[in-house]
């Protein structure tokens, strides 16, 4: 049975509070339109994050695996960065996921997110399924998890 990580954050069987993004071009995005429908990823990123370079890598061979049953979506933290700055370094490192701008710290604050490179997995009903932090977590079979229990009656 997978373990979530002994993180500080949204505990697991939660379902996060309602809260508005921002895309990276300035519209405003609610996370309700991906949760409850399938299964969510998010990761909480920032591009100065050296932690956030080497889960990379894990994040995006979850997303060929995983990419057609669940939504994989990166919150940009608005901390030593700007949409600006974010826009630029996904120019020149180009990455197949979803990115939102949490200027004011919404989602930060929605899901206790203690640092970047923080993960958390949801299920297709909304719940917290996994938590993480760091390189080394096992994003794929958190997302197995999250799949295949969307699927049990």
């Amino acid at each position: 049975m997978l373990r979530a990580q002994d993180v500080i954050g949204i505990p697991v069987g939660e379902t996060p509070p309602p809260v508005t993004l921002e895309s990276l071009t300035g519209d405003s995005v609610a996370l309700s339109q991906w949760i409850g429908k399938k299964p969510v990823i998010v990761e909480f990123w920032a591009t100065w994050c050296p932690i956030c370079a080497e889960l990379l890598p894990r994040m995006e061979a979850a997303q060929k695996k995983f990419g057609d049953r669940a939504e994989f979506l990166v919150v940009a933290v608005a901390v030593n960065q700007s949409k600006n700055s974010v826009r630029r370094h996904l120019e020149k490192h180009p990455m197949p996921f979803t990115f939102l701008w949490d200027g004011n710290g919404a989602a930060v604050r929605a899901f206790d997110a203690p640092a970047t490179s923080y993960v958390v997995v949801l299920d297709a009903k909304g719940r917290v399924v996994y938590t993480g932090v760091g390189a080394d977590q096992e994003i794929e079979a958190a997302l197995e998890t999250a799949v295949g229990g969307g699927k049990r009656r």
